[in-house]
Parts: structure tokens; sequence; C-alpha cells
């Protein structure tokens, strides 16, 4: 059976692959890009049943996500996506209240530093920071799952081939949408679905990348964790669009993941682009997909080890 996206989510893709196509990268200035995204995320509501609390944590404005029976004691960190340069509580708090709500966990949404301001290490050292602020508190190690979507997605493995690195414990696992593993777009995707990808082509990468890291950084494994050693790290859950050019640094992670003998399930989902899951509300494939990252959750806390959705 031929699968056929939603009148609404093809309607969804065409108005946003204009808009995005539309902004000049190469001449775009950071600050206005940055408030045009905060703009648009004002159209979309978080979830009902779920209150949001601004707080700071290790001075980084945040937000914690609780929605109504939550689980006790257990936490989704969430890293949000904006190719190391955009993004914040603003752009993903709809997102991510709605994956709260689906997988009854409260969520902490933490704004660490962004490019080109702060280049790499910042960004990561502030989500580490964070990470150990949890145990501090009290928070078990697995009780923690580490999620995020395209930059944010790397910056989860990133995080947890640092936290290996410095001995710390991992948490107990990892949630990966549409993750942006491979700064130097040398996967096979990357001209596969060059004409597929409504929002971006490789060229829009060297252009953001440029602001993160230098040349001489771009295949280390905390910039492109698709070059990762990953061995001992926990399992994770992988939801990734077949249209994007980012397909391959999440099929080629997955690869790694099974190779090590590490648990890891992925998702390739037909004719959907780079985080659709943000369209929750506006299209049933968005809605669908959070769903199944609702069963990841509700699988990873039941008793025994982490589950696959479905298992």
């Amino acid at each position: 059976m031929t699968f056929v996206a939603s009148f609404r989510a093809r309607l969804i893709r065409s108005i946003t692959s204009r808009y995005i196509r539309g902004m000049d990268l190469h001449k775009a200035e950071v600050n206005l890009v940055r408030r045009r995204m905060d703009v648009i995320s004002r159209l979309a509501r978080p979830a009902r049943r779920v209150d949001i609390e601004e707080t700071r944590v290790c001075d980084l404005k945040s937000e914690w996500l609780r929605p109504e029976g939550a689980r006790a004691g257990k936490v989704l960190l969430y890293l949000h996506g904006g190719a190391y340069v955009l993004g914040s509580c603003k752009s993903h708090r709809h997102l991510v209240s709605h994956i709260a709500r689906a997988g009854k966990i409260n969520a902490l949404l933490p704004e660490y530093r962004l490019a080109p301001e702060h280049p790499f290490p910042a960004g990561l050292d502030d989500c580490a920071a964070v990470y150990r602020s949890l145990l501090a508190d009290g928070i078990a190690p697995k009780d923690i799952i580490v999620g995020g979507d395209s930059a944010g997605g790397g910056l989860t493995v990133a995080l947890m081939l640092a936290l290996r690195h410095a001995g710390d414990p991992l948490p107990r696992a990892g949630l990966l949408l549409s993750p942006f593993l491979d700064v130097t777009a040398s996967g096979e995707s990357a001209e596969s679905r060059l004409g597929q990808d409504p929002w971006f082509d490789p060229a829009d990468i060297d252009i953001l990348i440029n602001y993160y890291c230098g040349d001489s950084e771009i295949r280390n494994p905390l910039v492109s964790p698709v070059f990762a050693n990953v061995a001992g790290l926990p399992p994770f859950f992988i939801q990734v669009g077949d249209d994007e050019i980012l397909l391959s640094d999440a099929t080629r992670f997955a690869d790694k993941m099974r190779d090590a003998g590490n648990e890891v399930a992925i998702e390739i989902w037909p004719e959907m682009w780079h985080v659709w899951q943000l369209f929750v509300g506006k299209m049933p494939e968005a809605r669908q997909a959070i769903a199944r990252i609702g069963e990841f959750i509700d699988g990873t806390f039941a008793e025994g080890p982490p589950a696959s959705p479905g298992k």
C-alpha cells in the first residue's frame, strides 16, 4: 500500500517550504531570524493541562512543562533544535508540552547558549551543567530521558558522549527527532533527498555551521556524533522523515548503535520533512508521531529494561 500524506501535511509542507526557502540564509541577520522564529511560534499554543513554570537552571533561562498526572520523579531533559544558532523556550514550548503530556512526564527545556556569540562547546557545556544539576537535585540517572530535535538531537548524543568520557552516570534513554549528527553533510541523503527536502539543502548547513565551529572541529564526535564510538550508550528512540537531507544522519547512527550491541529503534516516516512533529495540532502525522513518543516513554519507565514503542 502506498503511503499518501494527509491534505493538511501537504498544505503545511508547501507553506513552510516557501517561507523557509524565502529566507536568504547567506544574507540573513541571525537575530532577525531568531525573532521571526519566535513570532511564528506564537501561532502554536501549548498542550492543554500542562503547567508552564519559568525558572533558571545553571543561570540559564528555562521552563518546566508539567502535565497533569505526570510520573513522580521522572524527567525529560529536552534540548531544542535550531542549528545551534536558533531556538528558545518560545519556539519549542508547544512541541515539548505535547511530548510531556503524551509521555506523562515533567520536561525541562533550557535555553543553552547559541552561536555565533557562543560557539562550540558552550552549548554542550550548558547542557552538561543542566544534567548534572538534575542529579544534584536528587533525580536519579535512571529516571531521566534526554532528547532533542535537529541540533538538539546532536547535543543529546554529544552530551552522552561527554558524560561517558567524564565518568558521569548516563541517563536511562535518549530521544532523537530528525537529529543533526553530521555537520560535514557526508551522508548519502544529502544528495539523494536534495530534490525532496522542502526546507534545506547542504549549502544551508554550511552557512549555519560556520557560526558554530571551525573547520578543524567538524569531524569531532562532539560536533558530528555520527563519527563517535557509541559503546555503552543507553537505548535510543529515533524519528526521522524520509524526505530529509539529514535522513542518513539518523540511519547511520542507528546502524552504529546496533553494531555496538546497543538498543535502538528508528522510525522513518514517509513523505515527512525535518521535525514535522512541530506541527502537532495542525496535521495528523505530527499527532501520531508524538503518540509514538509517548509509547516510548511509557515503555522506558515500565518495569524492567527500557522498551521500544509497541513492545
